[in-house]
């Protein structure tokens, strides 16, 4: 894409604002394509898991301590998938309150057996381990049994041919007596999957990596499957920044010993110059399938920098081919590129889904009576702060804010690209100085950008400001006419930066900042597992205050990722 075009894409995202239109995108794909984009889920989908069911695909993906948790999503042709639901939809499933947004539920792993579902988990600092079933993949799935006997993270069961079940995880260095910093076990651990629960001693499959003498580390997200008399152990080595990798082993018995392939890893980027153009990087966490037709695929983790070593998007999924050499599987070779478009798996039927990759337009009007499974919110809620009615979703002002581990009155949608934006119009009036309604780009409790209207010595006002772990930064703040009740706000993103406009009523669009650090929200600047939402948030600030924020629609606009 040439820099007239982005021009073209962004000035459009401006003089749009304040006009709706319905998601669209989904219904002019073409459904016989013989190719694909990636990634198939665009934006903070990271961890993806897979399983099969007949024709049926399923995957699921981390969510950490936003809620609902864990995104449910099906699909007939591996390349267009559409959610049906979260599987923890119940505030009382499980409780994130107090943890930070990077903390919550780790590397989630689907499976299914004899007609029923299972995801196993880790809920980080909490529960642990844990198990939940369902009999229809959208839900609704059973509260959490937990794991105590299993001491680790990233767990994943396998059912052997023989009917026997068989959980894996990421463990301590034997003893708990570490090498080094990053070193980490492999373990099995046989499951009464019928009672859900362990029934015997953990074991070693691996230790530390595919070479301990190297001091490999992170060895992580296991997944074991059976083929050709042979049980393979695939997993990520090398921690989830750019020398993440996928490593595979295998074994003539499901307790080892497990042989690391002599050409490991099977799918990494980070041998390649991270200076070539329209790089994918950070690639591992598979998963495994095998298409009907005998194909195998894998799912995994990658991220899109829109500069070296930059992205808020966060690690999304990608699918890509795997390619068996002398009985054992590869996805790419030494030097080779993931690509951006593969040829699209041959399944006997093609599914429409949902938008999630490539350019699309989002446009929520709030004309159900539901939100869509796709909203996030921080943590589980303890009450009902959000109503839809007559087209116009109500938030209620509560003391919580986004920078505290609570339940802010926050609701929101993924940045899937990183060029395009995200724009909403609020009818707010402050009646204090505390209370604060708009538009949030968040990345952490400790990284974010608010965009809201409020009050400041006794006017109405538009203020931008900045999130940090001790300071609070106004950016700017502009003055509004007494009677301005409704506005519209936009944030676009290009890449680096961020820029805010603004209208009042359906008055002409405003540039209120240009070329705000986009960085400052990276993963790379942030730290933590998340990608950067677009929020609908309104808060009174630790006061307790009965006023209510009235947004008409959020629409989401995303231009193609590929041409960063």
């Amino acid at each position: 894409m040439n820099t007239i075009t982005k021009v073209l894409i962004v000035l459009a995202a401006v003089c749009s604002m304040g006009c709706k239109s319905a998601r669209n995108g989904s219904e002019s794909r073409e459904a016989a394509s013989t190719t694909y984009q990636n990634p198939i889920l665009a934006g903070f989908y990271p961890d993806p898991s897979i399983c099969k069911v007949g024709s049926d695909y399923y995957l699921i993906n981390s969510t950490f301590a936003y809620f609902p948790g864990i995104p449910v999503f099906h699909s007939k042709d591996l390349v267009h998938w559409q959610q049906i639901g979260n599987a923890i939809d119940r505030p009382d499933q499980l409780d994130f309150i107090g943890q930070r947004v990077s903390q919550g539920l780790f590397a989630p792993a689907i499976s299914h057996h004899n007609g029923t579902f299972y995801i196993v988990c880790t809920h980080i600092s909490r529960l642990g381990n844990f198990i939940i079933t369902a009999k229809d993949p959208a839900g609704p799935w059973s509260n959490p049994v937990a794991l105590p006997q299993v001491n680790g993270i990233d767990p994943s069961l396998f059912f052997d041919t023989d009917g026997k079940c068989y959980l894996v995880y990421n463990g301590d260095a034997p003893d708990n007596k570490p090498l080094y910093d990053g070193h980490r076990t492999i373990r099995i651990v046989p499951v009464d999957i019928d009672n859900l629960k362990v029934t015997g001693e953990n074991t070693i499959l691996v230790n530390g990596g595919t070479d301990l003498a190297k001091k490999p580390v992170w060895i992580e997200g296991p997944h074991i499957f059976k083929h050709n008399n042979f049980y393979y152990l695939i997993a990520a080595e090398g921690g989830t920044g750019d020398n993440h990798s996928e490593v595979v082993f295998r074994s003539n018995t499901v307790y080892g010993p497990y042989e690391p392939y002599k050409n490991n890893p099977i799918l990494t980027q980070r041998d390649l110059d991270p200076k070539r153009a329209n790089p994918i990087t950070t690639a591992g966490h598979c998963d495994f399938v095998q298409a009907e037709n005998g194909e195998w695929w894998s799912v995994f983790l990658a991220c899109r920098p829109y500069e070296e070593g930059y992205f808020n998007i966060g690690r999304e999924t990608f699918l890509a081919p795997v390619n068996w050499i002398d009985g054992w599987p590869e996805i790419t070779k030494k030097g080779e590129l993931i690509q951006h478009e593969y040829t699209a798996p041959t399944t006997k039927e093609k599914s429409k889904g949902e938008q999630l990759s490539g350019t699309f337009v989002d446009n929520e009007e709030f004309d159900k009576n539901k939100l869509d499974f796709s909203w996030l919110m921080l943590r589980n809620p303890k009450e009902q702060w959000h109503t839809i009615a007559d087209g116009k979703l109500s938030i209620k002002l509560r003391p919580d804010q986004c920078h505290e581990a609570g339940n802010p009155s926050f609701l929101g949608k993924r940045q899937q690209h990183s060029y395009g934006y995200a724009k909403t119009a609020l009818e707010f009036t402050a009646q204090s100085e505390n209370e604060k309604a708009g538009l949030a780009v968040f990345q952490s409790e400790k990284n974010y950008y608010y965009f809201c209207k409020s009050v400041h010595n006794n006017k109405n006002v538009l203020q931008l400001i900045k999130y940090s772990t001790d300071h609070t930064e106004v950016i700017k703040e502009v003055a509004l006419e007494p009677d301005a009740s409704t506005v519209v706000l936009q944030i676009v993103s290009k890449g680096a930066y961020y820029s805010f406009y603004y209208a009042v009523g359906k008055g002409k669009p405003l540039l209120f900042a240009d070329n705000v650090d986009a960085k400052y929200l990276s993963t790379k600047t942030a730290g933590g597992f998340v990608g950067c939402i677009y929020g609908l948030y309104a808060t009174s600030q630790g006061i307790a205050s009965t006023n209510v924020a009235v947004y008409d629609y959020l629409q989401l606009s995303n231009e193609d990722g590929v041409q960063n």
